[in-house]
């Protein structure tokens, strides 16, 4: 047994063996991870637990923050950016056009993170329009504030676009805060899942009670 709760399982070998003394009693525990042992991609905290415990758990601490993605042509930029929502434990992922895609990526923190699935921007608009949130387009192009010195609403929703077009027109036309990434070096953009990493740590900065972090 690990002697207390840590970040992750890369601190702790591959993971926890077998659960060694009296099994606890507390029905968040699975018994084929204590018989067997747990070497799943969790937070030290959750060893051993059922997914539906942990999941019923994260749901207590998500964020007002949903992501959305638009048409993103690469799986593992999916994948990443529905790892780092599950990180910070953002509210939804909404993923804008593409349904099926390959989930290696997430390295199985979908199993953990909502998920949700429109059609068109237009669909995702109406969606944060009914749930009240403010839309906020994160894009690189003229008429954007700088990141770094916005002030983000705290129920929101942020979009990002694909690499190469950035976002869609009805998501710039729908967006109720535009705001880009300072850039310093050669490059014209962000990998897609790395700018979303650093727009979503930003809402962090500025609205979660980081004593509630691991």
């Amino acid at each position: 047994m690990p002697e207390g709760p840590g970040p992750t399982e890369w601190g702790s070998g591959n993971g926890v063996g077998p659960w060694t003394g009296p099994l606890p009693r507390d029905p968040r525990y699975d018994p084929d991870l204590l018989a067997d042992g747990d070497t799943r991609n969790v937070v030290d905290a959750y060893r051993y637990w059922t997914r539906e415990a942990i999941i019923a758990d994260i749901d207590s601490r998500r964020h007002p923050l949903h992501v959305a993605i638009e048409n993103f042509g690469s799986d593992a930029n999916i994948g990443g950016v529905v790892r780092t929502a599950n990180a910070f434990a953002v509210d939804t992922v909404h993923i804008v056009g593409k349904r099926r895609w390959n989930r290696r990526g997430a390295m199985v923190t979908d199993r953990y993170q909502r998920l949700c699935h429109h059609d068109t921007t237009a669909e995702l608009l109406e969606f944060a329009r009914g749930r009240g949130l403010a839309v906020v387009a994160v894009d690189n192009v003229p008429g954007s504030v700088r990141l770094e010195t916005a002030e983000l609403p705290r129920d929101a929703v942020m979009v990002f676009g694909s690499e190469g077009p950035g976002i869609s027109d009805d998501a710039r036309a729908g967006a109720d805060l535009l705001v880009s990434i300072a850039q310093f070096g050669s490059t014209r953009s962000i990998n897609a899942s790395v700018a979303a990493g650093i727009a979503m740590h930003a809402w962090i900065r500025q609205h979660a009670d980081l004593g509630r972090a691991w």
